[in-house]
């Protein structure tokens, strides 16, 4: 026979974190969710919208990355849903909760397009790092901070494949 504990529904995870803590990670997780879709978005643009001699590495390069974001964007909403809160999933919602800004009507040349990318995964990658500190050691969540360690490298990894494409030898 199970014993359940006051206040915890048999829709609600019992797998020892606080209600706070929950709400805590969930907020991290969502601003993230925000901020993955946005990238995605650009991906998309980008891989759309690139022209000129290094059209084709680009554009499939584009289009590898934002294949890649795909996946994660369902995890992490997975991972959401499985802390027994709901993902945001409007754009309206993604737009309210990401730190990213939007560029629309731009279409800049493919090196800029490379360096907005690289400044948007590094940005993502410094939230992530912040992030992974704070579901271990604020939040007692180890299963989101493995999650976010495994995402922050992915992106490192992004970063650096669009950051040799503009680097120069030198």
């Amino acid at each position: 026979m199970t014993t359940s504990k006051p206040g915890v529904t048999a829709t609600t995870p019992d797998i020892g974190l606080s209600a706070a803590n929950v709400q805590g990670v969930v907020a991290l997780l969502s601003r993230l969710l925000a901020d993955e879709h946005v990238l995605y978005t650009r991906l998309r643009n980008y891989h759309w919208n690139v022209v000129g001699m290094a059209f084709g590495p680009l554009h499939g390069l584009f289009q590898e990355q934002y294949e890649a974001l795909e996946g994660d964007i369902d995890e992490i909403a997975e991972r959401i849903r499985s802390l027994g809160a709901p993902a945001p999933g409007t754009m309206t919602e993604f737009l309210q909760l990401t730190t990213l800004s939007e560029r629309p009507g731009e279409y800049p040349d493919d090196r800029t397009m490379v360096a907005n990318l690289v400044a948007d995964h590094e940005a993502i990658i410094r939230h992530l790092r912040s992030d992974v500190r704070a579901t271990d050691e604020q939040y007692d969540d180890m299963g989101t901070s493995d999650f976010l360690t495994g995402l922050m490298e992915k992106h490192e990894k992004m970063a650096w494949m669009l950051r040799a494409h503009i680097e120069q030898r030198g």
